[in-house]
């Protein structure tokens, strides 16, 4: 497993990540267990949960009971900000909310700290020196080592910098953001600002909700048990006549130099150089074993050439 430090902090986490959004939801808790388990066996140190996740709380609970010693072999990041109570009452970024929302956390997580504390979205309704100054404290007294964002633009990225800065307070160390060969907005701004001030990012949806995983048939329905067909909205967002004609051009790369789309897929991310750490949730054991042998393709700069003209179609 290549380990990589985390944009420019010293945190090491391993290039590829566990996304943890199906504990306690789509994975029942022996069967995450033996997926988080097996995870650690192979290497995989990051762990990326959210307070959210799995009906408020199931994941990060899931994760308390199943670590135990284990605690210590990883790098556990959870998120806060997005709704954990359906009157408004427990969400945002506030001091008041980020001091309960730790807490809250860390209970779940039978944890006494989090290596890893991201704002999950930008709140407008608080200003980020409030933000970053409660994120400061909880660093200060050790509940909180490093703090990164999710889903925020490129110009709060800047605004969180500079002020942190001007603060010299505690400053955000990644970006967690959607980036897959089929969705590469962000290169516009938010990587050129990442890559300005040197913040790890870490993709998720690597496979764009599984349309890169070469399991669909363009024309043909979805099977039954994928995500798409219990999704429709995903499939209606992903399977664009723009993105069939993308991952059949894909396929045909990948199967020509002897690959998999997933490899492919994983690979490419790999290989963008402010990427510390390719996020990817699994259900079974053998797809976290996929997932870890899938960045190993070393892709050439004539690849890397061929695989942009190909997806800026």
């Amino acid at each position: 497993m290549q380990i990589r430090n985390l944009g420019g902090s010293g945190l090491r986490v391993s290039a590829v990540g566990l996304g943890c959004n199906n504990f306690g939801q789509r994975t029942d808790l022996e069967t995450s267990r033996k997926v988080i388990h097996k995870a650690i066996d192979l290497g995989v140190t990051l762990f990326d949960t959210a307070d959210i996740y799995a009906n408020m709380g199931g994941s990060e609970t899931v994760l308390g009971q199943v670590l135990g010693d284990r605690r210590k072999d990883i790098v556990l990041a959870t998120k806060y900000c997005m709704p954990m109570a359906t009157d408004g009452t427990k969400q945002g970024a506030s001091r008041r909310y980020i001091m309960s929302a730790v807490e809250a956390s860390l209970v779940r997580l039978k944890t006494d700290y989090i290596d890893l504390y991201q704002q999950h979205i930008y709140d407008p309704l608080t200003p980020i020196e409030e933000s970053l100054r409660a994120l400061d404290d909880l660093v200060r007294q050790g509940k909180v080592r490093y703090i990164g964002n999710s889903n925020f633009p490129a110009w709060r990225l800047a605004e969180a910098e500079h002020t942190a800065r001007a603060m010299n307070v505690t400053r955000f160390v990644s970006c967690q953001d959607e980036y897959s060969l089929v969705v590469r907005d962000i290169e516009k701004d938010l990587l050129p600002a990442a890559r300005e001030y040197n913040l790890g990012l870490l993709p998720f949806f690597p496979l764009a909700s599984g349309l890169l995983t070469g399991k669909y048939q363009r024309g043909a329905a979805a099977p039954a048990d994928t995500r798409f067909a219990k999704a429709p909205a995903l499939k209606d967002r992903y399977v664009t006549p723009r993105n069939e004609d993308i991952v059949e051009k894909l396929q045909a790369f990948a199967e020509k130099r002897g690959h998999s789309m997933l490899e492919l897929a994983f690979s490419w991310l790999a290989s963008q150089p402010q990427v510390s750490s390719v996020i990817a949730g699994a259900t079974r054991v053998e797809q976290i074993e996929q997932n870890v042998k899938a960045i190993d393709w070393v892709l050439t700069t004539e690849e890397l050439a061929e695989i942009d003209r190909i997806t800026k179609a």
